[in-house]
């Protein structure tokens, strides 16, 4: 009996064929993973957990104002995952290719051969007719069958290099990395030995370098501070500023201007408050000149609890003369109740304390300027 075609796939297991390569495939995935992390670890850290680090030495040749040159020692430690490749090898496909071919012929072949005669005679008067005949059968037949399958499963990996969340704390680490200075040696311009006196010379001169560094240092901090402090003062000066924008918009808009009486009454209003703007516009304008006036002539800060005069800054007043009222300009003072002046008040007094550190700080490195070429000069 001859299977049919369709029968012959009806005994494979198609979901071990596909499935288990895939299966095998996420296997070595989280295999290959793990072979990441665990180089990460080992090689990477120290036992206790600390970043295992390279340390490399080198020197660094500077020239001074003085003619004379450095010879530095420097050494800095780079992290050893910056400096060997990690393994990061990855599945990236999985081909699954079955094909499977049927064959069939049928083919029988057998004899059978018969045969068979007869006669027969006839008188038809003058003439007798006689008849003969014979019967023959052949039967072939053949039969063959052919089955063939192939199965084939391609993996391809690559290496993904620096896992994205290792490079971004790698990065971190770099920016961390700076060389340090393990020793210094001051020699003359053609890298020799320099006498006592010279040396001694050369020796204060590069002290003094030093401390001017760290001066400057100090100085772009306290200017950095002085900045933040002044865009505070400036914030905090728009918000009043702010106030009296929104209260001229509602006493203009609760005005009738068909009536002759507020029609004037806007017209004062407006001329009034085109006054007191351009006296805070101008505190935005010249906030960091006008607060290094007031550091210049305030001997302590403490006592500065006021709102400069320096700023002149306005504030609108609300008179009523014969029945008619009208808005005139005044002095911006501290009001019973409100807060907002004590804030600017208090905005002020930490700019012009940065303003006063600051100067501080500029005369310290003028002194030392002044010292060194008084060195440099003998």
């Amino acid at each position: 009996m001859i299977m049919a075609i369709g029968e012959q796939f009806a005994g494979l297991d198609m979901k071990q064929l596909i499935g288990g390569p895939l299966s095998a495939a996420a296997e070595s995935s989280t295999l290959l993973a793990n072979s990441t992390a665990d180089f990460i670890n080992k090689v990477g850290f120290e036992p206790d957990g600390k970043l295992r680090t390279v340390a490399f030495g080198y020197q660094k040749r500077s020239v001074n104002e003085d003619g004379t040159t450095n010879l530095d020692e420097m050494n800095v430690a780079v992290p050893m995952l910056a400096i060997v490749p990690i393994p990061n090898l990855q599945i990236d496909e999985v081909n699954i290719l079955f094909d499977m071919e049927v064959k069939q012929s049928e083919k029988s072949e057998s004899e059978l051969d018969l045969s068979a005669s007869a006669s027969a005679s006839l008188n038809l008067g003058l003439f007798k007719v006689s008849i003969s005949g014979s019967v023959s059968a052949h039967q072939s037949q053949t039969r063959s069958s052919d089955n063939s399958a192939k199965y084939h499963v391609d993996v391809r990996a690559t290496n993904h290099g620096v896992p994205e969340g290792l490079a971004r704390v790698l990065d971190m680490m770099a920016a961390n990395v700076a060389p340090s200075l393990v020793g210094s040696t001051i020699r003359d311009e053609n890298g020799q030995s320099l006498p006592d006196a010279s040396r001694a010379k050369a020796e204060k001169l590069k002290k003094l370098r030093q401390e001017m560094s760290q001066i400057d240092n100090r100085l772009s901090a306290a200017r950095s501070s002085l900045e933040d402090n002044i865009m505070q003062f400036k914030r905090v000066a728009k918000t009043q500023q702010n106030v009296f924008q929104t209260n001229m918009t509602a006493f203009l808009n609760g005005l009738d201007k068909d009536k002759e009486e507020d029609t004037k009454k806007a017209e004062s209003y407006e001329n009034t408050f085109a006054a007191v703007s351009q006296s805070w516009n101008n505190l935005q304008n010249q906030a960091g000149n006008l607060i290094r006036m007031i550091a210049d002539g305030c001997q302590d800060v403490e006592t500065l609890t006021e709102i400069s005069d320096v700023f002149a800054l306005l504030d609108i007043k609300s008179d009523t003369v014969d029945g008619v009222e009208k808005y005139t300009q005044t002095k911006y003072e501290n009001k019973e109740g409100e807060n907002q002046y004590k804030t600017i008040a208090a905005a002020q007094k930490n700019a012009v304390a940065a303003q006063k550190k600051v100067s501080e700080v500029e005369k310290e490195l003028f002194d030392k300027k002044e010292e060194y070429n008084s060195t440099v000069s003998g």
